[in-house]
């Protein structure tokens, strides 16, 4: 969030766009849960179709941050039709690495229904298969940050990886 604020771009999170639609009981919101609950990916149609619309809100026009989007290399095809029909390109990549015995730990910390240790390692499961693929994917474009330390020493090296 703090990144998206220091660009004056919206972060557009799938976790955000998921957890409202399924407090708010609509249709996606159920079939997602189903996955989410299992910490499993959501299916692919379903995320594209809820990223695709809210790229079309006004807020998105002069640019965005996409957090959790894409996962797949799937979704990655997706997502450059979805830039393609706006016109737009993809500015950068980043990913924040930080070793994952700390993330099991931050994860768990964050209290949500959701973070059991069981699903948390079922998502390092589906992210080594299903995302750690877009690290190549995306080379030309990637910047990794060490996100280990404070949120300032990440937020600064950040920044920096982007050049701003």
């Amino acid at each position: 969030m703090k990144l998206a604020e220091k660009l004056g771009v919206p972060q557009i999170s799938t976790g955000d766009l998921f957890r409202h639609n399924i407090s708010a009981g609509t249709e996606l919101g159920i079939e997602a849960k189903k996955y989410l609950d299992a910490g499993d990916l959501v299916p692919a149609t379903l995320t594209n179709a809820l990223v695709d619309s809210r790229l079309d809100d006004e807020d998105a026009a002069a640019g965005f941050i996409l957090d959790g989007f894409p996962r797949s290399v799937e979704q990655a095809a997706a997502l450059e039709e979805m830039l393609r029909k706006r016109g737009l390109k993809l500015d950068a990549v980043v990913e924040f690495r930080v070793p994952e015995d700390e993330l099991v730990q931050r994860l768990k910390g964050r209290g949500r229904a959701d973070d059991t240790e069981d699903v948390i390692r079922n998502r390092f499961k589906v992210y080594r298969d299903e995302t750690a693929p877009l690290l190549d994917h995306y080379s030309a474009e990637l910047k990794t940050v060490d996100a280990v330390g404070s949120l300032d020493e990440v937020f600064a090296r950040a920044l920096q990886a982007l050049g701003k």
